[in-house]
């Protein structure tokens, strides 16, 4: 006989609401392949998957901010924010890889910022870093990193914010990226790395090893392996003029839209940095009137959230 009531399917394993704000995303994680591999694993490694999640944060230093040699300057300042590099490693952001990353945000990209970010986020490898503070917090590790690195907004940055410091470029080139909540940290491990890597890095995170120098000496293979580029917007238009103004019927003193549009349209070879740098600044990136799949959440949100969810456990 068929129940009254029949019970609700189970598509994957329990999300903490310690691991994030918003109940849409315990249940997408919870059937989510990334995170149920980063969880299962870590699982094997420790009992506490919620602190670990809580304790540490991860910074991913893109292509961008390899040929610009700013991972340095990022390693410093993590530092003088407090905290420490406990795991590091290389990745390669393939097409797949940046869909995986921003699969629920990536809804809000035009068709402008996925041809973008498909000429510059593969040019070159990229850095990630685990780490986690040197004093105890009131907030996720990820979400203070992530308000400590600041907005993609290039004009909403202020002083002493990760993205300033590093360069305010463009929306799209913005050097680094955070996950913006616990539940983030551990499906983006999983999403960057194979079962070996992220067991390395578990174990090194969990014996609160420091891997500030592998994290230098890894920032010194990125730079040989890459040529420096200037990501500065004027140089970059004079070089897009020079390249368009050889080619019959195009017009070199045309803005920089039409002349990034009209090289499309002609198959004209570009510099693809030289197309990022323009395009990125001139072309739309958001879809107007979209909102994310999955968000993060702000500090004083997730205050509120923990007193909840801890009332409600007593």
């Amino acid at each position: 006989m068929t129940p009254a009531h029949p019970t609700e399917p189970s598509y994957g394993i329990p999300v903490s609401p310690l691991l994030t704000c918003h109940p849409d995303k315990q249940r997408l994680y919870g059937a989510d392949t990334y995170y149920q591999e980063s969880h299962d694993q870590l699982a094997a490694l420790t009992g506490d998957i919620t602190g670990f999640a809580h304790r540490h944060a991860l910074l991913l230093l893109k292509p961008d901010a390899v040929v610009a040699r700013r991972l340095d300057v990022a390693v410093d300042w993590l530092a003088g924010q407090g905290f420490r590099i406990v795991g590091a490693a290389v990745t390669r952001l393939t097409r797949t890889m940046i869909r995986s990353l921003w699969y629920f945000q990536w809804n809000l990209a035009t068709p402008y910022r996925r041809r973008l970010a498909a000429l510059f986020l593969e040019d070159a490898d990229a850095l990630v870093l685990l780490v986690r503070p040197r004093h105890d917090l009131d907030v996720p590790a990820s979400v203070e990193l992530t308000r400590l690195k600041g907005p993609t907004d290039p004009d909403a940055r202020r002083p002493g914010q990760l993205r300033h410091l590093l360069g305010r470029y463009s929306y799209l080139l913005n050097l680094v990226h955070t996950p913006d909540e616990p539940a983030d940290v551990l499906r983006e491990l999983a999403v960057h790395f194979d079962d070996s890597e992220r067991d390395r890095l578990f174990r090194s995170a969990l014996a609160d090893e420091d891997r500030t120098g592998h994290a230098r000496e890894l920032t010194g293979r990125l730079y040989d392996a890459t040529a420096s580029r200037n990501l500065a917007f004027d140089p970059a238009v004079v070089r897009l003029r020079d390249t368009v103004s050889r080619h019959p019927g195009a017009d070199p003193s045309a803005t920089p839209r039409t002349l990034l549009e009209t090289a499309w349209r002609r198959g004209i070879e570009l510099d693809p940095w030289d197309a990022v740098i323009v395009g990125s600044k001139v072309l739309p990136m958001r879809q107007p009137g979209r909102t994310p799949v999955l968000d993060g959440a702000d500090a004083d949100t997730w205050r509120l959230h923990l007193d909840t969810v801890r009332a409600t456990a007593n």
